[in-house]
């Protein structure tokens, strides 16, 4: 007998799936589908990864789509004709009996999906653990509300906040597994962006270390940076950005499609975008030490009083080996949308 989930788990499924897609769909979302009878007996299932959307990989992995067959999906299925065929008329020939969807779809090329195959005589429910589906997918998400790829800052620094030694040193501030952890977030970005003094002093090589994809690189500045620097490798694509910029470089971002830009780079450049209102999420990794003098990870934000300060929310607190990893929203509302 097959596994039996209940609608809360079969949904809870589909997001983890959709995570898998994470640094390999853009421009599109990530999207999780799961397949179950109409007693929650598990039939299917499947995740977007570049080519067939979520449900065309559940419903081609299912041997049998029997009468009465639920599909989760993380986000409302597509109606238009795109790089594929429409989800909303797969799932339609599949005989699926029931449609049960975290997000709406905004975009007003692919909407529609849930009044199609209403039509079509299917029950729908939509925004079933939306909050939850729409977390896993906010960097989409953020591409489509503001326009642009969504801009994640990761620090690493010491417990009073600096990133460097007085002497300039910071290798290494954190521990291995952290290291591990950064390794991970690299593979499910679209692309790393530096700066040209990050690579001057430091050399960093900024792939996954094979734990998956290499994203592409990004290295802003107007500064030339040594032929024999790590980051010119053929380990990935490396683009040099001769600008200081940030118009510059969402501009490439939004040409090439990306959904999600990982900033690894000193305080100056992370700084001159937290000051534009450009970074969407911090992931703080803290060690348990202490400096006390040397370069602090924030630069001055020119904020003289506290009414002026920039609010984020913690979404996440883990601790990683010895060193703490802390994730940062930006204060905002929710946002939701579509593929």
């Amino acid at each position: 007998m097959n596994q039996i989930l209940s609608a809360e788990a079969a949904m809870a499924r589909a997001i983890e799936l959709a995570r898998l897609g994470l640094g390999k769909t853009f421009p599109n979302p990530i999207v999780g589908a799961v397949i179950t009878t109409a007693t929650g007996e598990l039939i299917s299932e499947g995740f977007h990864q570049g080519a067939d959307h979520a449900e065309v990989v559940a419903i081609n992995a299912a041997k049998e789509i029997p009468a009465g067959s639920i599909i989760y999906v993380t986000l409302e299925p597509c109606n238009h004709q795109g790089k594929t065929p429409p989800c909303t008329d797969a799932i339609i020939s599949a005989g699926i009996s029931k449609v049960v969807y975290a997000v709406s779809d905004p975009n007003p090329i692919a909407a529609g999906g849930a009044g199609k195959l209403s039509a079509a005589g299917i029950e729908v429910v939509a925004g079933f653990a939306a909050d939850e589906a729409s977390f896993a997918n906010r960097a989409w998400l953020t591409k489509v509300a503001k326009d642009r790829p969504r801009i994640t800052w990761k620090i690493a620094s010491t417990m009073d906040g600096k990133v460097t030694a007085s002497d300039g040193s910071s290798k290494w501030i954190t521990g291995e597994l952290a290291r591990a952890e950064v390794a991970i977030m690299r593979s499910q970005v679209d692309a790393i962006v530096t700066s040209t003094k990050t690579v001057q002093t430091d050399n960093p090589l900024l792939t996954s270390k094979g734990v998956g994809k290499n994203p592409v690189r990004i290295v802003m500045g107007q500064t030339e940076i040594a032929a024999g620097s790590q980051i010119l490798n053929a380990d990935s694509e490396t683009l040099l950005v001769n600008s200081r910029s940030a118009q510059d470089l969402i501009a490439i971002a939004k040409e090439r499609g990306f959904n999600e830009l990982l900033i690894e780079s000193g305080p100056t450049f992370g700084t001159a975008l937290l000051r534009e209102d450009l970074i969407d999420e911090i992931v703080l990794f803290q060690a348990p030490t202490f400096l006390g003098s040397g370069t602090p990870s924030v630069s001055d934000l020119g904020i003289t009083n506290i009414s002026s300060r920039l609010d984020f929310e913690i979404a996440d607190v883990e601790v990683i080996g010895a060193d703490l990893k802390i994730t940062l929203i930006k204060s905002e509302n929710t946002l939701e949308g579509g593929r």
